[in-house]
């Protein structure tokens, strides 16, 4: 029954919730500390703090964090995924849709209109990120980092994983 429990008191708030992990925060907290009684406020309040200082999406983190205070591992296992069963179910419905009508002008018409969208966000984020590399480490460390990043990812297929690991070690080493 406590599989049950910790299951709907993260589906619903998901499933309820409108605008994100921040946004749903209170309505897990009525569900874990009011409804259930599986922490009280200072115990949900001292999670929150941990889990905003930790990166990736605090709804899941607390999720975890509770599902496993509560039922240990298989807990923690059912708390996420009722945190991102509803975006999971809307997105497979959402491309079910797409795939059934995927040969209408419609959908051909929006596809055309997605690519460039998306284009133009990833330039975004690419260009706010090389100004906050400007801000930090400054020009020479910014063009090094991207130049050596580049010929590792493109001219010798590098795993992008080793190229961040490579990034971070050279931070660690050259940049005060």
């Amino acid at each position: 029954m406590i599989y049950w429990h910790l299951f709907l008191a993260f589906f619903i708030p998901n499933i309820i919730g409108y605008g994100g992990g921040p946004a749903i925060i209170p309505l897990i907290e009525a569900e874990v500390v009011g409804r259930y009684g599986w922490m009280n406020a200072q115990q949900f309040a001292e999670t929150l703090a941990l889990g905003n200082a930790l990166p990736s999406p605090i709804a899941t983190k607390m999720a975890g964090y509770v599902g496993y205070d509560v039922a240990g591992f298989g807990g923690a296992l059912v708390a996420v995924l009722a945190t991102v069963a509803p975006s999971l179910l809307l997105m497979l419905g959402a491309l079910g849709l797409l795939y059934r009508h995927r040969n209408s002008p419609r959908v051909q018409r929006m596809s055309q209109w997605v690519r460039p969208v998306i284009a133009m966000m990833m330039a975004w984020l690419t260009w706010s990120f090389f100004n906050e590399g400007m801000v930090n480490a400054g020009l020479l460390h910014t063009l090094l980092i991207g130049a050596v990043a580049a010929i590792a990812l493109v001219r010798f297929r590098t795993h992008p994983a080793f190229v961040v690991l490579g990034a971070l070690v050279y931070g660690g080493v050259f940049i005060p």
